[in-house]
């Protein structure tokens, strides 16, 4: 188990430096240079663009650049070019936005999921079966932002409640259960938004991945044995169809980055996916490289999970 998490950790390490190398090209083979921020401005002098440059380390070649941005960042000295506040500060408030949005609805997506596929599976062909198809593809074709503005306009108008940010707006000193349940709310519909396009595929995924282990040999031993129908379906059937979302799960990690640009956009909640969409159109490299940074170390960390999870779902695995 040591040697394995030990090698497992060295090749990650090696494979986020090669991933640093390259999102660090990316961005300077984009159009335009670093250097040129906002070169229509009239305030930005020569000699303001040339201290610019020396600040940020930009008239070095893009080795030492490299260098540079990286020192900087793991010793916290990075700064933004749009505000000049720390890189890690911001994105490290982003976060504790986002982790609350992405909590919820990953226990909304994964409670639900399995039930509907599974008993899709059971029942295949079935009233039951064809209506959570229908429902699943209906979820799947409908766009994000056209499905959220439907849900704003039904609650606000229904309920005459806000759903915009992370709290009403102008509510004043309030007494803490009260801002609580205020957040609670304002949590709820861009949680729920965000994990009905996830139920729609994962259950289909289950409902498939359940029907190709119960034509399995040991399935069918197992009913020929006389055990009861949970029994074959969770404790025989399940545990073995297990594996693929074993590796989903490790890989939801880095959604609390990219997975909810469009979400965050419409609820206007300050989160990571926001944040990172904002410094794209304000050319704020540092918090490009950074969160990219920072979404690689999550894929790999994921990744990491799923190999653990291996051995406690399928005994047959050993390292």
């Amino acid at each position: 188990m040591i040697s394995f998490i030990g090698r497992s950790i060295v090749q990650k390490t090696i494979t986020l430096f090669f991933v640093s190398i390259v999102s660090f090209l990316i961005i300077h083979l984009a159009p335009g240079e670093p250097s040129q921020v906002d070169p229509l401005n009239p305030k930005f002098t020569p000699e303001m663009v040339e201290r610019f440059q020396k600040e940020f380390h930009l008239d070095k070649p893009l080795h030492v650049q490299y260098i540079y941005f990286y020192q900087d960042l793991f010793t916290g000295k990075t700064v933004s070019w749009k505000d000049n506040q720390s890189v890690l500060k911001k994105i490290w408030e982003r976060f504790l936005n986002s982790l609350p949005l992405f909590f919820v609805g990953t226990i909304i997506t994964w409670t639900l999921s399995f039930p509907i596929g599974i008993r899709s599976a059971i029942f295949r062909g079935g009233f039951y079966d064809r209506s959570a198809t229908f429902l699943s593809y209906l979820l799947i074709s409908i766009p994000g932002f056209f499905f959220a503005y439907i849900l704003i306009i039904i609650v606000v108008t229904g309920l005459h409640v806000p759903v915009i940010g992370m709290k009403t707006f102008g509510i004043g000193a309030m007494s803490a259960p009260f801002l609580f349940m205020d957040r609670i709310w304002h949590l709820l519909l861009p949680s729920v938004l965000g994990a009905t396009a996830g139920i729609a595929i994962l259950s289909r995924y289950v409902r498939s991945q359940m029907l190709e282990v119960q034509s399995q040999d040991y399935v069918r031993t197992a009913k020929a044995k006389g055990l009861s129908p949970e029994q074959v379906h969770y404790k025989h059937a399940l545990r073995n169809a297990l594996l693929p979302f074993v590796t989903m799960f490790g890989l939801i990690l880095p959604g609390l980055i990219g997975g909810s640009v469009i979400i965050e956009s419409i609820f206007s909640w300050p989160g990571m996916g926001r944040m990172a969409y904002e410094a794209i159109l304000a050319r704020d490299y540092p918090v490009i490289l950074t969160v990219n940074f920072v979404s690689a170390v999550l894929v790999l960390a994921g990744t990491f999970i799923s190999d653990l999870l291996y051995l406690v779902v399928d005994p047959r695995i050993r390292l």
